[in-house]
């Protein structure tokens, strides 16, 4: 583990890895020519890697069937990059087992199977929010992380705020966490709670130097770095890659001058769709995949979100923002 865990980590530093949606069609079907485009594009962008089956894939609503049509076309065009694979399990699902707790982990670990068998290099392991009322829940989210690693891959612990399904995660799971050979670092998502942000910065930096700090932050992307982040898996990232790969540059480099006009432009964008309803943002980075000429209009649906077409007054807004920041 420990030669391919260097591999992974160094492969990740300083990297991007945008967490890429699915260009779906009204009916709810992959269109496939879309995708194929948006590889394409990709190919074009200066990538670590990419996350699939993570929030922005829809990866707890998507079949078995589209998870597999979809790591094969993403490691099947980037053989040399880093694939991680988000794993969980759709708790609504779950709920209606007689055993809801086992029924999770089962689906859990079957999905980290089917990511293994799919060649994906790393897991990224979604909040166990099963356990989020439970009055253990602490030893039960470390337990299931424990479990999920007897798959054998690599495994990105994912700090996700609640109100998007997540867990607040104690200083002791994070310790427990963190502490297995198997976890390469941790993905951080907290959106509005700069707090929580800079105390997991701080453990980690004091506690577990070895292990990756990553930036999920879009609407705080520029300031994450400042506070520690080594890599970046953002969902802003599916889109207008090489601007915020670009600013990440000008920060490790040391052009602090450069880096203050390009997160200012970075921020505008997500300023425009990182906004409530917050599920929408899936919706609104296919809308600029689609102004941006990569998929079309038709493949910009979302079968799992909040909005089903956004207003002209929205679409301006997106566009005159593009403009601005020079992506259109």
């Amino acid at each position: 583990m420990n030669d391919r865990y260097e591999i992974i980590k160094q492969k990740l530093k300083g990297g991007i890895l945008p967490a890429v949606p699915i260009p779906f069609d009204e009916k709810g079907n992959i269109d496939k020519d879309a995708q194929e485009n948006y590889v394409q594009y990709m190919k074009s962008q200066p990538v670590a890697g990419f996350a699939v089956w993570a929030h922005t894939g829809r990866g707890l609503q998507i079949n078995d069937e589209q998870k597999t049509y979809i790591m094969n076309s993403w490691r099947e065009a980037f053989p040399d990059k880093i694939i991680i694979a988000g794993v969980g399990a759709n708790i609504k699902e779950c709920m209606k087992s007689p055993n809801p707790e086992g029924e999770y982990l089962r689906r859990s670990i079957e999905m980290a199977e089917k990511a293994k068998e799919l060649k994906a290099d790393a897991i990224m392991v979604y909040a166990p929010v099963i356990f989020k009322n439970c009055s253990d829940v602490d030893e039960k989210v470390i337990q299931f992380h424990k479990e999920i690693a007897k798959v054998g891959l690599p495994i990105i612990m994912f700090y996700l705020y609640e109100a998007a399904g997540g867990v607040t995660y104690s200083t002791k799971v994070l310790n427990e966490i963190l502490k297995l050979e198997s976890v390469l670092g941790i993905k951080m998502a907290t959106l509005n709670s700069i707090m929580t942000y800079q105390d997991v910065s701080r453990l980690i930096h004091d506690n577990f130097p070895n292990k990756i700090f990553i930036t999920g932050e879009d609407r705080m992307f520029g300031y994450t770095l400042m506070r520690g982040a080594e890599a970046a898996l953002v969902g802003i990232g599916c889109a207008c890659t090489s601007l915020q790969k670009e600013m990440m540059d000008s920060y490790y480099n040391g052009s602090f001058n450069k880096f203050i006009e390009l997160s200012n432009s970075v921020d505008a964008l997500a300023e425009c769709t990182f906004v409530y309803p917050m599920e929408g943002y899936i919706k609104r980075m296919l809308t600029i995949l689609n102004l941006l000429g990569i998929i079309p209009k038709k493949s910009t649906y979302d079968p799992f979100g909040p909005i089903s077409e956004l207003d002209d007054t929205e679409i301006n807004r997106i566009k005159s923002v593009l403009k601005e920041i020079g992506q259109l």
